[in-house]
């Protein structure tokens, strides 16, 4: 006993524990084991290796399959751990386990919440993964708040997650079904491949029945399934069958109506249907696919390579139901290739080629030899490879399966000889060519030695005679001599129908075959009974001086069995055919009703009513509807209409001809920036319209489309620069050969211009409500007249000073199809926009919302940063600031002035930006500049798409003999654009950015510097913000969106009267990607604390 207990003890104290170690596999058998306590101690302990390393051998154990659940109380205390590792399989196990142990998953809620704040993205998803696994409806607003913040986070996983999430709460409360497809509407609005599939799954087991929201994503979907997840691949092209099907005219319409009119033709009266049918085959040609349809087969024609299986499967079942049927072939090769995988895969891929091959008989032909049967096949494939070698049988290929038959027949499989006798008698019911040759070899094999191969031979026989029994008349002697030999009941029922149906043709032998039948007619089964009974009815109609009293004899017997069927058929057939006292009126119809001539039975595959399920489902596989199963829709009589995938943007009228010049020429009295921005939006709307259908019906077009649009614009700008050279003559600054404080002054007064133009517009205010419902053309012929003259002359300075940065002007491009796609589609009222104004031209713009409309910066402080020192760059220097406005540049770039000075005494030759130093930088280079005169400078625009990121950009730039690396970084506020927005809509866009979209801080503001003037210089100073309208007192709201994105950030500004030193007040920042927030909340906290 003392020995045990040290043995014990050696063991519980020397050496690493071993994890999840079974008793009984251990050999350990004492009463007092802890099981995992070992486990537990490592849990519990302090040190991160250990707790990792316990973790790590519990997930191993979850992996293996054994059941860890009673460690659930120790792991979920490290849930809160600050090792990422750690944590990571915390949530991997929790995962497992949290649906089981609800209690004690619930008792760390908050710590997931705060977990969906964490920096790392594989955390965030764990959280919320593990939220969603807690099945307790009490819980269900916690998920559901924590799905719409995982839906806006900046990561696609975690948005995948958010997709996942979504039917684990759907079914576990119903009634959340309105808010989660308001999510699901969102998230399928996301360009990233890896959320795709999991919001389009999420979408099918939601609502399905929400076609609409497809609607404006089906074009996306198609460009991005080539680059989706496999699993997701599937998801999506089962959607987009069904989804096609509702939205597309039928491809083979046209070829069935031809089909079904020369039937017609062939029975009826030519000249009586001549005049409809020619009327409707010609509005059946006039079929033209859909541009939406044929992408959808374009894109997903590649996934035939696909090295998965049920990618391949499900495109192959999509152009079964989609494609025209000149081009199904296309599928038949991958399909075939899919025979060479595991038989489960080819169990699955065989009954759907066995579908196929019925409707479209002529796909597989060529690969024929693929299905031949091989010895190692087991039983259902074999069968399967027989159905569709049966169902592709023609007169040129009928040959060569016979013979591959006939040594089917060989083997030893009888389940599979039974089946090749059967697919021969289809054979030769389909081919009437080959009936004789098959019922020859049928009848071959009535003398082989297994008994089952006969018996099937004797039923398919009985079939084949059917169609032509007179000419069968040795066959049908032959077989009746059998009846001795064979005794599987199915074989011997026939062999006794076909001799009592075709009796006349063996008048002799009949009786003889009944005599034998009814001698064992105790010994037989109950299906050769009933055609012994058959048999002696009509061998007494039409011969009843030799069978009269083999009839009585068998019903005799048969009013004594125990079968009631058979009972109650020799009741029947007594009352029927034998005459008796009292007279029947049915005894006289007795041949008629026995010998009536019957119909050769017609042989189907059982796959002939598949094709009413989808390819490639489990209904298709069990040939029943199984639960969750959605049926395909059928074909719509009408097209639907086509414009439903566009995306809506508004439509601007383009004027032609002298209109267009008057119309500039009217509006040049104003400057470029209020006036030009209008007018070249409609000059290329018409254009922009038509490149936007074009591109997102193919994806690849996308750089193409860009490309030519720039040059588009291009041209509308040298054209209108030469029709206003005359009155615009030395309005243009000719910034060569000033120096670098010149410069400075000039972008100053064009601020103090923008500053009086600002004043302006308040002081119209007034005006702005009286012109709200007049039309834009009348506005802007009423212009001249209501603008003050004050407002005039700041309008020409301001006209003067920014001929630099072109005319602000939005173009409708490709980049912009994104902003569509995050944005509600509704028409911009007219009357959020008013056009009496010069300044509110600058706010007008193509975005969708009326709350994102463009407006002028509130503060331009033009600082001045330095990017090349001129001793760096060898004489060269550049300084740049940021211009807040989009200027002449695509959309999603931000401005950039730069002042190119040369401080050598040579000229400086060519000077250009180069290559960006980090691939996939969009960079607008501002014009070559030929020649820079000794001791001048110049002024120059150029753009850079910054990706709403405050990461430092590296790019060259470039002279004739040198490259310099300049590197710009810029703040958050300088990749900002204001914005026009109500104080009504700026509230609730508020409201809905809450939570981990908001950001706010406590600021405390000094008694002096508490005006509205001062406090909107300062905020507008460091970001580039629009001034939102507020109607509470000490509030100040300001709206803007990315320049990159167009994603929306509003900022307000609260704050009390208090006392001598100063007020407490509150800054708030929403924006919709999370980690804008806090970054520019720290930028505008620190402006104010200056005051």
């Amino acid at each position: 006993m003392t020995s045990s207990m040290a043995l014990n003890d050696d063991k519980g104290s020397g050496g690493e524990p071993e994890s999840g170690q079974d008793p009984a596999s251990g050999g350990i058998f004492s009463s007092d084991f802890k099981r995992h306590e070992d486990l537990k101690e490592m849990l519990d302990g302090n040190k991160d290796s250990l707790k990792l390393e316990a973790m790590k051998r519990i997930v191993a154990m979850v992996a293996r399959g054994k059941n860890a659940s009673e460690l659930f109380p120790a792991v979920v205390k490290n849930v809160a751990s600050k090792n990422i590792e750690l944590k990571k399989l915390v949530y991997v196990y929790l995962v497992r386990y949290a649906e089981e142990q609800q209690d004690l998953a619930l008792l760390s809620i908050s710590t997931f919440q705060r977990a969906l704040k964490d920096p790392n993205q594989l955390i965030r998803a764990s959280a919320l993964r593990v939220l969603s696994s807690i099945r307790v409806p009490i819980i269900v607003p916690i998920m559901m708040l924590s799905i719409k913040e995982a839906a806006s986070d900046m990561s696609p996983y975690v948005r995948k997650t958010a997709a996942h999430a979504i039917p684990k709460l759907f079914s576990l409360d119903v009634d959340q079904k309105e808010q989660l497809i308001e999510v699901i509407e969102k998230l399928l609005s996301d360009k990233t491949t890896l959320v795709a599939g999991s919001v389009v799954m999420a979408f099918e087991q939601v609502c399905p029945e929400r076609i609409d929201l497809i609607h404006k994503n089906y074009r996306k979907l198609c460009n991005l399934l080539v680059d989706v997840e496999e699993w997701g691949q599937v998801a999506i092209i089962n959607m987009l069958t069904r989804y096609a099907r509702t939205q597309f005219l039928n491809p083979n319409e046209n070829e069935a109506f031809l089909d079904r009119g020369g039937e017609k033709s062939f029975y009826g009266s030519d000249e009586e249907t001549n005049t409809k049918e020619v009327s409707q085959t010609s509005r059946r040609k006039a079929y033209v696919m859909d541009p939406d349809h044929r992408l959808l087969l374009r894109n997903t024609k590649p996934l035939l390579q696909s090295c998965n299986t049920a990618v391949v499967m499900a495109v192959a079942q999509l152009y079964f139901h989609l494609a025209p049927r000149a081009e199904l072939g296309i599928i038949a090769k991958p399909l075939v290739r899919l025979l060479r995988s595991h038989r489960e895969v080819q169990y699955v891929v065989l009954h759907n080629i066995a579908t196929m091959s019925i409707k479209r008989q002529g796909m597989f032909e060529p690969y024929l030899k693929s299905f031949y049967i091989r010895s190692t096949d087991p039983t259902l494939i074999k069968t399967l490879k027989l159905e569709i070698l049966t169902n592709l049988g023609s007169e040129t290929s009928m040959s060569t399966i016979l013979r591959e038959f006939q040594t089917y027949v060989r083997s030893q499989d009888k389940t599979f000889v039974a089946a090749t006798i059967h697919a021969i008698g289809r054979c030769a019911t389909n081919i009437s060519q080959i009936t004789d040759t098959c019922l020859t070899g049928l009848v071959g094999l009535l003398s082989n030695r297994d008994e089952l191969v006969v018996a099937e031979s004797i039923v398919v026989i009985r079939k084949l005679l059917q169609l032509e029994p007179s000419k069968h008349t040795d066959i049908i002697r032959h077989m009746a001599k059998l009846l001795d030999a064979i005794a599987v009941p199915m074989a011997r029922a026939s062999i006794l129908w076909l001799i009592g149906e075709y009796s006349e043709h063996v008048p002799k032998l009949a009786p003889d075959v009944l005599r034998k039948a009814a001698r064992s007619f105790i010994s037989e089964e109950d299906i050769v009974k009933l055609q012994i009974l058959n048999l002696a009815a009509k061998l007494y109609l039409t011969n009843s001086r030799q069978t009269k009293l083999l009839m009585q004899y068998v019903l005799n017997l048969s009013k004594y069995d125990q079968n009631y069927d058979i009972r109650d058929r020799a009741r029947f057939v007594r009352q029927l055919v034998v005459p008796g006292e009292r007279s029947n009126t049915l005894s006289k119809y007795a041949k008629k009703i026995f010998l009536a001539q019957k119909p050769a039975p017609i042989p189907e595959s059982q796959f002939k009513d598949r094709d009413q399920f989808q390819l490639g489902s489990l209904s298709h596989l069990l040939n029943m509807k199984v639960p969750g199963y959605q049926e395909l829709p059928d074909w719509p009589e009408q097209a639907p209409d086509p414009s439903v995938r566009n995306v809506e943007v508004p439509e601007w009228t383009k004027p032609a001809g002298k209109e267009k010049k008057k119309d500039r020429k009217e509006r040049s009295f104003y400057s470029e920036s209020d006036g030009s921005e209008v007018t070249e939006s409609a000059d290329s709307s018409p254009g922009s319209e038509s490149e936007l259908e074009s591109s997102t019906g193919s994806k690849e077009s996308t750089e193409n489309s860009e490309s030519d649009e720039e040059q588009d614009d291009d041209d509308d700008d040298e054209e209108e620069e030469s029709d206003e050279s005359e009155e615009e003559e030395g309005s243009e600054p000719d910034w060569e050969g000033e120096t670098k404080s010149q410069v400075k002054k000039k972008l100053a007064s064009r601020n103090k211009s923008n500053l009086t133009m600002k004043g302006v517009v308040e002081s119209a205010s007034d005006e702005e409500d009286a012109t709200e419902g007049s039309s834009s053309e009348s506005s802007e012929s009423e212009s001249d007249s209501d603008v003050p003259i004050g407002s005039v002359e700041s309008q020409k300075a301001s006209k003067k000073s920014s001929k630099v940065c072109k005319a602000v002007k939005q173009e409708i491009s490709l980049l912009d199809l994104d902003d569509f796609g995050s944005m509600p589609a509704t028409t911009p009222s007219p009357s959020l926009v008013p056009t009496s104004l010069p300044m509110d031209l600058q706010g007008l713009n193509l975005s969708v919302s009326p709350s994102l409309d463009m407006s002028s910066p509130l503060v331009n402080p033009n600082r001045s940063y330095p990017l090349l020192h001129r001793l760096a760059g060898e004489g060269l220097s550049a300084d740049f600031c940021f211009a807040r406005t989009q200027c002449d540049l695509p959309a999603g770039f931000t401005a950039l002035h730069l002042t190119l000075s040369n401080g050598t005494d040579s000229e400086v030759v060519n000077v250009h930006v180069g290559e960006p130093a980090k691939p996939g930088l969009r960079i607008h280079p501002f014009p070559t500049q030929e020649k820079l005169a000794p001791g001048a400078s110049v002024g120059v625009l150029m753009g850079i798409d910054f990706h709403d990121s405050t990461q430092p950009v590296t790019f060259q730039l470039c002279t004739q003999a040198r490259q310099f690396n300049v590197t710009i970084q810029p703040s958050l506020g300088e990749l900002l654009l204001p914005v026009i927005m109500t104080e009504r809509d700026a509230c609730a866009e508020q409201s809905k950015l809450s939570g981990m979209n908001e950001s706010s801080v406590e600021v405390t503001l000094k008694a002096g510097s508490i005006t509205l003037p001062s406090l909107q210089y300062r905020l507008g100073t460091v970001a580039n913000l629009g001034t939102v309208p507020s109607s509470e007192d000490c509030t100040l709201r300001f709206a803007a969106k990315t320049a990159s994105a167009g994603c929306l950030v509003l900022a307000s500004l609260k704050w009390k009267s208090g006392n001598a030193d100063g007020s407490k007040g509150v800054l708030t920042v929403n924006s919709e990607k999370m980690t804008l927030s806090p970054i520019l909340l720290r930028e505008l906290q620190q402006s104010l604390s200056l005051c």
